[in-house]
């Protein structure tokens, strides 16, 4: 197929060359310093950040949220080729499908409940809300019936089986096992759409005090809430720069129907790194307009550094009076679209929003108020990484409580060691626990097994490095030598594919998971340099079958006296 990985790449993130391969900041994570790598000997990826690796079929599905076969369809339309129907038989695949059209089928079966008579209750809850006609079209809501078993008949009399509606989260089973039963009940339903304009899962909200208020679609095979937003296939259309981040639904909604399609929403949980990097494709900057209750404040605390390492300006839209931006749009008297536009556009930015906030919780009248206010303020500055930004902001913070910019700057300069060192510090347990395998969430034998791991991951990088020696070292390599599950399976894999001559990384990113591939790419790109003499192929051998031979804890407790004695003194002629 005709796609350069570092072409593909180049559209997505800046990248420099540095030697052999290309680096830049990694699109899969916030990040300051680059640590994507581009290995254009292989055409493959890693991020030594957040760990993603992969082939260029893995970079599309990861950056473009796609499964395995609409990621080989994306890259041949670009590449100009056609790609015939149903050459692939993934059960997976099939699957997505299913849940798409049955999600599509989901949304329209409850549009029409909505606007059926037993939808009454909730289109008049919508106009209550003040939405139009117009925007309950737009949105495509609905309403579930309070029967538990509506959609599921209508889906079964469309062709889906139980497991299908179950896997799209649509229903729950039975506790007796009888059957299933419809997920929502009794709720204006928001579809919850993907940027291909797929319906990929769906919001419920109640009409009464009854909770939870809102129930969401939990992960399925298309859908994973930290990963996506409400309405961001509208707001990318928009051509505008800036996104407004919204805490709900109906805040978007109203947002919307006040002429400012930008707005989107998280789904249901706090905001995630990886939405912030969705953003970031989208947007320069995001101006974050949660509600002004206690918890909206704080969930505004925690976006904005979220954002920020993300690389996104951020500004605060604070609503007055307490009120959550659909409320404040209701309110046709002084509020109102005009009003929420006014303050849209005096919004400040994050940094001063939070000097405001650190204002209200001091008395700046008193010294003990001066002296408290200095010190959290300036670990507000610590937080910005341009060196000119915290000048400016440094200034700023001396000119208005009447201290010396030395001094501000000298409690700046404490805080920003003590961040240095504590960052060392991570980076350094970060490093400890890659090496020792602790974080090794693939391979889980690895903190059990280092030694024996890591000559096992040098061998597969050698084997895939270097196919032309799979014969040698077949004959090399004890039988049962590979110890670790996952490395065994890795190893049989190669070999089978070298044996057919076929390339073999080839296929990885169809027949392994997402952190599967990331792990095989990382072993692959780590360790062919270090491996790529035969000298060092043997010793990462003997070392394999020297650590098989060891007899194990539990071996132990079953092994007989004879047996004992046998097996110390195979270790004694080993050592002479």
């Amino acid at each position: 197929m005709r796609n350069d990985l570092t072409e593909i790449a180049s559209s997505y993130v800046n990248l420099k060359r540095k030697g052999r391969n290309m680096v830049g900041l990694c699109p899969f994570h916030g990040e300051k310093t680059p640590s994507f790598n581009i290995y254009t000997e292989n055409g493959s990826f890693y991020c030594f950040g957040c760990g993603a690796g992969g082939d260029v079929i893995t970079f599309i599905m990861k950056i473009e949220n796609l499964d395995y076969i609409d990621a080989v369809k994306f890259l041949a339309q670009r590449a100009g080729m056609s790609m015939p129907e149903n050459t692939y038989d993934d059960s997976m695949a099939n699957l997505r499908t299913r849940i798409y059209e049955a999600n599509r089928c989901a949304a329209r079966y409850y549009f029409d409940m909505l606007h059926s008579p037993c939808g009454a209750d909730a289109m008049n809850y919508l106009h209550s809300r003040a939405l139009s006609e117009k925007t309950i079209r737009r949105f495509g809501l609905g309403y579930s019936p309070a029967q538990r078993y509506s959609l599921c008949g209508h889906l079964k009399s469309k062709g889906f089986t139980e497991y299908e509606i179950l896997s799209a989260n649509l229903a729950f089973k039975s506790k007796n096992g009888s059957g299933i039963y419809d997920r929502f009940s009794n709720r204006v339903m928001f579809p919850i759409i993907d940027l291909r304009g797929n319906v990929i899962a769906f919001g419920g909200r109640i009409m009464t005090d009854e909770k939870p208020k809102y129930l969401n679609t939990s992960d399925t095979p298309v859908f994973k809430k930290s990963e996506n937003l409400f309405s961001l296939n509208n707001a990318k259309n928009t051509g505008d720069r800036t996104l407004i981040l919204c805490e709900g639904y109906m805040d978007v909604i109203a947002v919307n129907q006040a002429g400012f399609q930008n707005a989107v929403a998280t789904l249901g949980t706090a905001l995630t790194s990886e939405q912030a990097m969705l953003m970031k494709r989208y947007a320069d900057e995001v101006v974050i307009c949660y509600d002004a209750d206690e918890a909206g404040q704080k969930a505004t605390q925690r976006a904005i550094q979220i954002l920020r390492n993300a690389g996104l300006l951020i500004r605060v839209l604070t609503v007055p009076d307490g009120k959550d931006p659909d409320e404040f749009i209701r309110n046709k008297g002084e509020n109102g679209p005009a009003a929420f536009g006014n303050i849209l556009e005096n919004s400040k930015n994050d940094v001063e929003y939070r000097f405001k906030k650190l204002k209200n919780q001091f008395d700046l009248s008193t010294s003990d108020g001066k002296i408290s206010y200095l010190n959290e303020a300036v670990k507000v500055i610590s937080t910005l990484e341009n060196s000119i930004e915290q000048d400016v902001y440094v200034s700023r913070l001396a000119k208005e409580t009447d201290v010396s910019k030395d001094a501000v700057l000298l409690q700046l300069k404490r805080l920003n060691t003590k961040k240095r060192k504590d960052i060392q510090k991570s980076d350094f347990r970060k490093l400890q626990n890659r090496l020792n395998g602790r974080d090794d969430k693939v391979n889980t034998e690895h903190y059990k097994k280092p030694r024996i791991t890591s000559a096992e991951e040098s061998l597969i990088a050698f084997l895939v490095n270097n196919p032309d020696k799979q014969e040698k070292i077949e004959n090399l390599l004890n039988t049962d030598g590979i110890q670790t599950e996952f490395n065994k399976r890795l190893y049989e894999y190669f070999i089978s594919r070298i044996k057919k001559s076929l390339d073999p990384l080839a296929k990885v990113s169809a027949d392994f998971t997402g952190d599967e591939v990331s792990k095989i790419y990382r072993i692959v790109n780590s360790y062919q340099k270090s491996v790529s003499t035969e000298d060092a192929m043997r010793e990462y051998i003997n070392i394999i079958n020297e650590e098989s031979q060891k007899i194990s804890k539990e071996d132990i407790s079953k092994a007989s006296s004879r047996e004992l004695l046998d097996y110390i003194q195979t270790l004694k002629d080993k050592r002479k």
